[in-house]
C-alpha cells in the first residue's frame, strides 16, 4: 500500500513539473493577456498594445541590476517613438511604496505595472520569470521575437 501511494505521489509530481515547464513563454508565442494595476492606479492589460512593438521588462526596486537597466530603458524610451514601441515595466515588488519611490527616483515615464507577489506573482509565473531583470520583446502582432535582448538588439529588431 505504501509503495502504491509513493507511485501516485511521484506521478503527480512529474505531471506538475511537466505543466510548469510549459508555463514559460517561448519565441513564437503570443503576448499573454494579463491585467495589472499601473502606478496611476488604472487597470492595464498587457495585450492591449498590439500594433506596435512591446518590450515587457520584469524588475523590482530591490534588484540592483534592474535599477541599472531602468536607466538604459529610460534612455531607450526617449529615443524610440511611442508610436513604434511601448515599454511595459512589471514590478514583482511586494511593497508598492518602494516600487513607486523607485519609479520616481529612476525617472521612469513608460508604462509601469505591479504584480506584488514576488516570484510567485501570476505574471511572473505566466511569463516564466526565474531571474531579474527579464525582458520579452513582442512584434507588432504580439508575437514574442526575443527574450532578454540588449538595447542594441532591440533597436535592430524594431527597424522597419
Amino acid at each position: 500500500m505504501l509503495f502504491k501511494n509513493q507511485v501516485k505521489y511521484f506521478t503527480a509530481l512529474l505531471i506538475l513539473v511537466a505543466l510548469s515547464m510549459n508555463a514559460q513563454i517561448k519565441v513564437g508565442d503570443t503576448i499573454p493577456s494579463i491585467t495589472l494595476k499601473s502606478n496611476s492606479n488604472s487597470d492595464v492589460n498587457t495585450s492591449s498594445f498590439k500594433g506596435k512593438y512591446v518590450l515587457v521588462d520584469f524588475w523590482a526596486s530591490w534588484c540592483a541590476p534592474c535599477r541599472l537597466g531602468n536607466k538604459k530603458l529610460v534612455k531607450l524610451h526617449n529615443e524610440v517613438s511611442p508610436d513604434k514601441m511601448e515599454i511595459i515595466g512589471i514590478s514583482i515588488d511586494i511593497d508598492a511604496n518602494k516600487w513607486l519611490k523607485a519609479i520616481e527616483k529612476d525617472k521612469i515615464k513608460f508604462t509601469q505595472l505591479i504584480d506584488p507577489k514576488g516570484f510567485d506573482a501570476n505574471a511572473a509565473l505566466v511569463f516564466g520569470v526565474d531571474e531579474l531583470p527579464s525582458k520579452y520583446l513582442f512584434n507588432r502582432e504580439g508575437v514574442l521575437i526575443a527574450k532578454n535582448p540588449t538595447e542594441e538588439e532591440i533597436i535592430k529588431l524594431i527597424k522597419d
